[in-house]
């Protein structure tokens, strides 16, 4: 495992990753507010073929934008982030997909949930986005096209693109490599 953009503070102990994020970190390319940002936190490692890999993330989220979840990455133009990412109060189901420029779609929560669990999946060129409020049932957030190449960076991300850093944690993150027909 190694980081990419490491964080402040960081503390790796018993399964679960705490992470306090710097100020003003994030991941985005060009789209609608003009700027590219490369300097989010990323803890990864690489992954070749088809894998499934899921978390549970929690996080003291306070300022907008501040975010937490998954990460696949092939470089700083392709790349799919997705977990909670905290708009006007509300904790949002969110999913950015990169390629060369970003995109971005959310999910408003009922509630600001203490803790979710992500699940992403790739088969060959796409990846399969679920969260799950329960750890138990999981809903499909997005498919996606994202890269026909074999190895990508596969992690952790956290950020806090307007604020000065919160603390989010990071439970029982697993990767599973395989050829998967269904999910």
């Amino acid at each position: 495992m190694e980081w990419y953009n490491k964080p402040p503070s960081w503390q790796d102990q018993n399964g679960i990753l705490h992470v306090m994020t710097g100020a003003k970190t994030d991941f985005w390319r060009k789209t609608h507010y003009g700027f590219i940002r490369d300097n989010g936190h990323f803890y990864y490692r690489p992954v070749a073929g088809n894998f499934v890999t899921e978390v549970k993330v929690s996080g003291q989220y306070r300022d907008l934008y501040d975010q937490a979840g998954i990460m696949v990455r092939l470089d700083e133009l392709h790349w799919m982030k997705c977990g909670i990412e905290y708009v006007g109060g509300v904790q949002q189901a969110s999913v950015v997909v990169t390629r060369d420029y970003s995109d971005w779609s959310v999910v408003p929560l009922s509630q600001n949930p203490a803790a979710i669990w992500l699940r992403v999946s790739r088969h060959g060129d796409a990846l399969e986005v679920h969260y799950s409020l329960d750890g138990q049932a999981y809903t499909m957030l997005r498919l996606a096209y994202l890269t026909l190449e074999e190895q990508v960076q596969v992690g952790l991300m956290c950020c806090s693109p307007d604020g000065g850093g919160f603390d989010v944690n990071f439970e029982g993150w697993k990767i599973r490599v395989e050829d998967i027909v269904s999910v």
